[in-house]
C-alpha cells in the first residue's frame, strides 16, 4: 500500500518540477488567472508599449526585482509605470531606474517610495554580459515588462538601440500598408 502512494507522489513532485522549468504547459493551472502569452504561472502588471516604438529591440533578459511588501502589495493591485524607465549597471550591480510603483493605499508610515532605484537580480555572468552589451555605443537597458511569474516579480529587460525619426516613420508606413492590405483581402472575401 504504501509503495502505490510513494510512486503517486514521486509522479506529482516529477509533474511539479516539469511545470516549473517550462515543460509542461498543460499542468493544472488556475483558469480564471489570467496570464500572458500562453505561459503558466504569469500574470501581466504592466508593459512598455512605447519601447517597441522608440528602440530596436535587440536580445532580451529576465530579471527578478528586490522589493519591499508594501510595493508587492501595490504591485497586485496593478500600480505600475515603465514609461520612463531605464535599467543601468552601477558597480557591479543592475538597477531599475524611474519605475513608478504606486504607493499601497493602505499602507502606514513605513510605505515605499513611488520612484526610488530597485535592484535587479542577476546572475554575475548576466550582469557582466549585459555590462558588455551596454557600453557598445547607442545601446541601452530598457524595461518591456513587469510581470508576476509563479508568485514572484519579474522585470523582462530588452538590450535596444534607439531609433531614429526615419525608423519610426517607416514603421507606422509599413504597420499602416498591412492593415490597407489586411482590410482589402477581408473585403474581397
Amino acid at each position: 500500500m504504501s509503495s502505490v502512494a510513494e510512486v503517486a507522489a514521486l509522479a506529482i513532485l516529477a509533474v511539479e518540477r516539469e511545470r516549473r522549468i517550462g515543460r509542461v504547459h498543460a499542468a493544472i493551472v488556475d483558469a480564471d488567472a489570467p496570464y500572458t502569452a500562453g505561459v503558466p504561472g504569469t500574470k501581466s502588471i504592466a508593459e512598455n508599449r512605447r519601447a517597441r516604438h522608440d528602440y530596436h529591440l535587440l536580445e532580451r533578459v529576465e530579471a527578478g526585482l528586490q522589493l519591499t511588501g508594501t510595493e508587492v502589495k501595490s504591485l497586485r493591485e496593478g500600480g505600475a509605470q515603465l514609461a520612463q524607465a531605464y535599467a543601468e549597471i552601477r558597480d557591479g550591480e543592475a538597477w531599475l531606474v524611474g519605475a513608478t510603483i504606486a504607493e499601497y493605499v493602505q499602507g502606514n508610515v513605513q510605505n515605499h517610495a513611488p520612484d526610488r532605484p530597485r535592484k535587479l537580480l542577476l546572475h554575475r555572468r548576466e550582469i557582466d554580459s549585459l555590462y558588455g552589451m551596454v557600453r557598445e555605443k547607442g545601446l541601452t537597458l530598457v524595461p518591456t515588462r513587469l510581470y508576476f511569474k509563479d508568485g514572484r516579480v519579474k522585470v523582462e529587460l530588452a538590450v535596444a538601440r534607439g531609433k531614429e525619426r526615419i525608423d519610426k516613420r517607416r514603421d507606422l508606413a509599413e504597420r499602416d500598408a498591412k492593415r490597407q492590405m489586411e482590410r482589402a483581402l477581408k473585403a474581397r472575401r
